[in-house]
């Protein structure tokens, strides 16, 4: 996931808020996130979703972000505050374009609804673990996961599961029985507890390498 910046990050906790205002303080555009997203294009052949609220992407315009994201090297988008009834000329967008469009899915979320969202997925479904924001802790992680399996036999669709997701211990519960895992919460905090950039890196890089060993699989 390659955050995009916004003022009001309604699905996020603390850490990301004080991220993304930093951020925005500094001068950061969504502009400047397919930028970066083009830099690490050329270094590296991992994934990147562009993780973020619909507001910015309205402003920028759906068909030109998606040209723009195609041409950085990004391979899909996930927009957190888009209701699958609304997303269908950026998903048409985005499929035109070979990217892929990633919708939630919550605990709170019925059966009939689960069917809406799953047909609006490409590839796989975010299975958010709890009624909350980003960085909170889960209730009960080995439940998200097992939801998650089964959200994976009902629809036929890998599903990731994050919020909540944290350390190590976290991943392996999750990736029992789930397809993906996503950390992102804890991630952001390592940077912002960091005295500069290279203590930073070693940071990340160190809980990064913690976390993809957990899931027991060579890339997390």
């Amino acid at each position: 996931e390659l955050g995009v910046p916004f003022s009001d990050p309604t699905a996020d906790g603390v850490a990301i808020q004080r991220a993304s205002a930093r951020a925005l303080r500094q001068g950061a555009t969504l502009r400047g996130v397919l930028d970066v997203a083009r830099r690490v294009r050329t270094k590296s052949d991992v994934p990147l979703l562009l993780f973020g609220y619909y507001n910015p992407i309205l402003r920028f315009g759906e068909s030109k972000l998606v040209q723009a994201a195609a041409e950085a090297g990004v391979d899909g988008m996930l927009v957190v505050d888009l209701p699958p009834e609304e997303c269908g000329s950026l998903r048409t967008a985005l499929v035109e374009r070979g990217l892929d469009y990633v919708p939630l899915v919550a605990p709170t979320t019925t059966a009939m609804r689960v069917e809406v969202v799953s047909e609006v997925a490409t590839h796989f479904l975010y299975y958010v673990s709890m009624t909350g924001v980003t960085g909170a802790r889960a209730a009960d992680l080995a439940d998200a996961a097992v939801r998650a399996a089964d959200l994976e036999t009902r629809t036929g669709r890998p599903v990731a599961v994050g919020f909540g997701v944290t350390t190590p211990e976290d991943v392996r519960t999750v990736a029992a029985r789930a397809s993906g895992v996503v950390v992102g919460s804890a991630v952001v905090r390592q940077i912002e507890d960091a005295d500069n950039v290279p203590d930073a890196l070693d940071r990340v890089k160190t809980l990064v390498a913690a976390l993809r060993a957990a899931t027991g699989k060579g890339r997390a």
